[in-house]
């Protein structure tokens, strides 16, 4: 055999030997890995189950679950009492309504007047968002003593109730820029401000709806309430 051959058979040959050396030194690199791998999740298993033997963990998973509990019932307690959806009331069922929970928001509204379609369409959406706020609607011209009573005179008008007292109003859009196209956030951020809602971040609301005139004004037992449309 030539020697030139013969040596570049040999060395192939080493170097097969080392490729192959090298392929099983990683395959049992590769296992041993995996090896200590399974060996820590078994230890992590042993220590989650020693974790759930402790007692100051096991205090704080009942205390956990009896928050959760209470605040379930505190919620089911508020909806039999109306929170978590915007209902329409009468003017004898008005005392007891605002009465019976600590915020209330009611809004005095026309069924003609396009501002407090406006303003159901807003109300409706919060109510269900902020379920330690009851909120209810009350038909102006159906309702004359209580409308006398808290001075009512422009509508769409929305009087905020604290512990049954009526603490501040909202008349017409005033406070939303007087302008027919603000936001359920716009009003959102509003009654968060006069602080009858609770500071908590929510989804933005639909804008009102556009391309619908406004009506006129229009009286109410002799023209003691006026729609806030001729402002």
């Amino acid at each position: 055999m030539d020697p030139d051959s013969f040596r570049s058979r040999f060395s192939s040959l080493a170097f097969g030997n080392v490729m192959a050396a090298a392929a099983r030194d990683y395959q049992k690199e590769v296992l041993a890995k995996e090896k200590s791998q399974a060996t820590a999740s078994n230890n992590e298993e042993v220590d989650l189950d020693e974790l759930m033997d402790d007692p100051e963990l096991e205090k704080l998973h009942a205390d956990r679950i009896a928050a959760l509990k209470k605040e379930v019932e505190k919620r089911e307690v508020l909806k039999r009492q109306g929170h978590g959806e915007y209902r329409e009331i009468t003017e004898g069922e008005f005392l007891g309504e605002v009465t019976g929970s600590e915020r209330v928001i009611c809004h005095f509204y026309h069924q003609e007047f396009y501002r407090c379609k406006i303003m159901d369409k807003h109300l409706k959406a919060l109510a269900p968002m902020h379920l330690n706020t009851k909120f209810v609607k009350l038909d102006a011209e159906n309702a004359p003593f209580f409308v006398t009573k808290l001075a009512v005179k422009t509508l769409p008008c929305v009087v905020l109730f604290r512990n049954g007292i009526a603490c501040e109003r909202l008349v017409g859009f005033q406070d939303l820029g007087s302008k027919d196209d603000f936001t359920t956030r716009a009003l959102e951020n509003l009654l968060k401000r006069k602080g009858i809602i609770d500071e908590k971040k929510q989804d933005d609301g639909e804008d009102a709806d556009d391309g619908e005139d406004h009506h006129k004004s229009r009286s109410i037992r002799s023209s003691a309430i006026q729609d806030s449309d001729s402002d």
